[in-house]
């Protein structure tokens, strides 16, 4: 456990993040933030109203402001808006970005030792955005994508072999979008390459619909996006951090030279300690694999270039 973790944006993934916190008892206090006048504040007094119930003493607050978050040891950034009518993704890259960067910024002055986990979308490019405002090392800015998109490629897979989940190992890297790569050659169940248990063909179409996966969501609802996986992505990673696990998870990280990029933010195997990502780890990646990860970060670099922050 440690003394205090934020949680900016208190819509359906921020609000659902702070009461997994909370409910994990990560920390002393969970504070959740956002500029709508009442709505943290409220959220966060129904929170602690469940306390007595499910059996937590993590103490959850609503702001405003940052100056309850002073010191937090994680900053979990869920800010953002949702792309309208009209609005082209351009549009919407940019708008998340100066909001981004706004949020980034105060939590450099109240907690320049945290460690921040980024939800907000386009997620690699406002990862970029964050650690350019707060000026924290690679080690202390992190994205939430790779956990996301590899739950959803285990959920699939567990479902189409009827299997439990627990048994599925698994890992998705790249971007967060239309080109992350499932890694097939590193999927298995209880140490069986996946490879004998399915066809390729039922194979192909389960990676299709990891890519599109919150797409499908998206569609169902109408209105509205997921924010039950995503909250639980972000507080695994939180979790990782908090208890020093050293948990080898697959999280959006900045490159150095890593799978042969730098200067970019991308889903690679990370192990998360304590100090954030404690080492980055290269793979061995089939021709077809690493032929995909390279188009995917030039996904995520093309956007970085339209940016007007």
């Amino acid at each position: 456990m440690v003394n205090k973790i934020t949680v900016v944006g208190a819509g359906n993934v921020g609000a659902t993040a702070a009461q997994r916190v909370a409910e994990k008892e990560l920390a002393r206090q969970v504070v959740l933030v956002d500029i709508a006048e009442g709505i943290p504040q409220g959220k966060g007094l129904d929170q602690w109203q469940s306390a007595p119930i499910e059996l937590y003493d993590s103490r959850v607050i609503g702001t405003n402001g940052y100056d309850e978050t002073e010191g937090s040891e994680i900053v979990i950034v869920t800010a953002g808006i949702a792309r309208k009518p009209g609005m082209s993704r351009d549009d919407l890259m940019n708008t998340n970005a100066g909001i981004v960067k706004s949020v980034s910024e105060s939590i450099a002055r109240s907690s320049p030792n945290a460690i921040v986990i980024v939800v907000s979308n386009p997620l690699d490019v406002m990862c970029h955005v964050a650690k350019k405002a707060t000026g924290f090392p690679r080690q202390r800015v992190i994205g939430m994508a790779g956990v996301l998109d590899t739950a959803r490629y285990r959920a699939f897979l567990a479902e189409a072999l009827d299997v439990s989940v627990r048994d599925i190992q698994a890992m998705v890297l790249g971007g967060h979008g239309d080109t992350m790569v499932p890694l097939i050659s590193y999927t298995t169940v209880s140490g069986i390459p996946v490879t004998q248990l399915m066809d390729r063909a039922v194979l192909d179409k389960i990676v299709e619909r990891t890519r599109s996966g919150g797409a499908e969501i998206v569609s169902l609802l109408k209105t509205g996006s997921a924010y039950y996986a995503p909250s639980a992505g972000a507080v695994q990673m939180a979790e990782a951090i908090v208890q020093d696990q050293k948990r080898i998870l697959p999280c959006s990280a900045w490159l150095e030279g890593e799978y042969g990029q730098s200067g970019i933010f991308l889903g690679v195997p990370c192990k998360l300690g304590r100090g954030g990502v404690e080492r980055i780890i290269e793979v061995d990646l089939t021709p077809a694999e690493r032929v995909a990860l390279g188009r995917s970060a030039d996904s995520v670099r093309e956007p970085m270039g339209k940016l007007s922050i």
